[in-house]
């Protein structure tokens, strides 16, 4: 318990974690009394699994009438959004679905989720980005996750990439957040080692990040009485210890060998968890650095936030030094000096980093050092993150971060480096 907290803490109405559970979620949605969804996906799991097609009879053959709309696609745009809601508006013909089931990555489900607020009225996603009114219909939303890291599956906002800004841009409301999740961990036995990789570092992060955020009794509601993100609170940061120890565990095990089921099962309860601490105290630098990554390089959402990870946890540590301190034990950092133990942390950070195959700084990732200032300048853009960040002079943390980053190197290294000099 922390006396000053201010907890605004969200949850779905459900949220089942259970090896098979695919098979039992067409009855538990009829007995909700659903009979008529939609199930958003992409063509690998429509045409090479068969889940698509269990899922579809088995709703059948209970009553529930599912449409499938499988163009789901990586890093899904704002463009993709609106052409989905044409087209499904189109072959629904004004017999809207009473819920949406996303099925994959946290692609899909984020389209899921613009979905549920833009097939009603057939609007484009864009003019929810201020916000979503109190009288604007969301469709309820299932969410069955494929992955272990994404997160989205509890979180409130859909995240799609701007083709008019070149960024990556936020839809928020608490409403949009998932009424069922369903955890199949089975569903993620066969993740590739990539997406296995980019996913687990992606709940890493998410956990990390909320973790060191800014506290809830000073984090900025804009007056907003249901905020989808209100900072970091002691519930919070237990969610995201109990994450961070499974990652540490668990991530790369699940990496290197994709049949180590506990490992797998491990990853997702870490993925679960970390979302129950950043689904409510939100995020930071991390993520406000790597859309901004993302836009330059194109690569995927776990990648970005990876190659900048190790950089800004450095950043941290004074200002969490406490909280990193923990991490480090937890990542099995024990050595005497405190200080020492929290500047190895970042060293850690950047081995595993490399040894799930993603590189460890930004010009080997593909940003060029010309871009350095646009990068800087896109990241701090992100406000909504940039402001959450706990240092002194923001601007100036963001800048040496980005420049560490760039260089593969961190601060004791550069001072070492100044000191030969």
């Amino acid at each position: 318990m922390r006396l000053d907290d201010c907890i605004h803490f969200c949850a779905p109405s459900r949220l089942i974690i259970e090896r098979g559970y695919r098979q039992k979620l067409p009855h538990l949605l009829q007995s909700i009394g659903y009979r008529r969804g939609l199930l958003v996906t992409d063509r690998f799991f429509s045409d090479r699994t068969p889940w698509v097609n269990d899922y579809v009879s088995a709703c059948e053959r209970l009553g529930i009438h599912v449409d499938v709309f499988a163009g789901g696609q990586p890093d899904p745009t704002t463009d993709l959004c609106d052409r989905a809601t044409a087209e499904l508006r189109v072959h629904l013909d004004g017999h809207l679905p009473d819920h949406i089931i996303s099925l994959g990555g946290g692609s899909n489900i984020d389209l899921a989720k613009a979905l549920c607020v833009t097939l009603t009225a057939g609007r484009p996603i864009r003019d929810f980005s201020a916000g979503i009114t109190s009288d604007t219909p969301v469709i309820d939303h299932v969410s069955v996750p494929t992955t272990a890291g994404t997160g989205s599956e509890l979180t409130p906002g859909t995240i799609l990439f701007d083709t008019s800004t070149g960024i990556k841009t936020a839809v928020m409301d608490n409403r949009l957040r998932p009424v069922i999740a369903a955890i199949d961990p089975e569903l993620t036995f066969t993740c590739p080692p990539k997406v296995t990789a980019e996913s687990g570092i992606d709940a890493l992060t998410h956990a990390l990040e909320s973790f060191v955020t800014l506290d809830s009794s000073r984090f900025e509601r804009g007056g907003n009485v249901d905020p989808g993100y209100s900072g970091r609170s002691g519930l919070t940061m237990m969610f995201a210890r109990e994450s961070i120890r499974l990652c540490a565990q668990y991530l790369l095990r699940s990496y290197q060998d994709g049949h180590d089921v506990e490992a797998r099962v491990g990853m997702c309860y870490a993925s679960v968890y970390a979302a129950m601490s950043y689904g409510s105290a939100g995020l930071n630098a991390v993520h406000g650095i790597a859309y901004g990554v993302a836009a330059l390089t194109h690569q995927s959402h776990g990648a970005t936030n990876a190659v900048v990870l190790p950089y800004v946890i450095d950043a941290l540590r004074e200002s969490r030094h406490a909280e990193l301190l923990e991490v480090a034990r937890m990542f099995g950092i024990q050595t005497a000096d405190e200080v020492q133990a929290v500047r190895a942390l970042p060293h850690q950070l950047r081995e595993l980093v490399g040894k799930l195959g993603i590189p460890t700084d930004l010009n080997a990732f593909g940003v060029a050092r010309t871009s350095l200032q646009e990068l800087l300048t896109d990241s701090l853009g992100v406000t909504r993150l940039a402001k959450a960040f706990p240092v002194g002079n923001i601007e100036d943390s963001y800048a040496d971060i980005i420049n560490n980053a760039w260089h593969n190197r961190l601060q004791d290294e550069t001072t070492a480096r100044l000191a030969a000099d």
